[in-house]
């Protein structure tokens, strides 16, 4: 027997469309949900990170130029060290921001 997802009603296993309501009926078994990596899903076309396509490669750049800052600030004797959490921090936080914004323009409207 198969269970209408709108109504509930159970409906032959040939059937196409529920008895009740009319909901077409879907026979297929639904699709295994891909493993959420790095803050998001991945797509098998393109890498996703904080839900932003190529989301890894933009978080190594990012987290690339944060050491590139780091090694300038103590080839140059300056303390940064104060400033260090707060903007690994932030820079997570654009990203999962950028993230949630990409993912919701990608959304069809209804």
């Amino acid at each position: 027997m198969v269970h209408c997802t709108k109504c509930g009603r159970q409906n032959e296993d040939s059937a196409k469309f529920c008895v009740n309501c009319g909901y077409e009926l879907s026979p297929e078994k639904p699709k295994e949900r891909e493993k959420d990596e790095c803050f998001g899903p991945r797509s098998r076309e393109k890498e996703e990170c904080f839900g932003l396509p190529y989301g890894g490669v933009i978080a190594g750049v990012v987290f690339g130029l944060f050491i590139v800052i780091i090694g300038f600030a103590t080839l140059f004797e300056q303390d940064i060290s104060r400033f260090i959490g707060p903007l690994v921090v932030v820079i997570i936080g654009i990203l999962i921001i950028a993230g949630a914004i990409y993912g919701l323009s990608r959304r069809p409207r209804r």
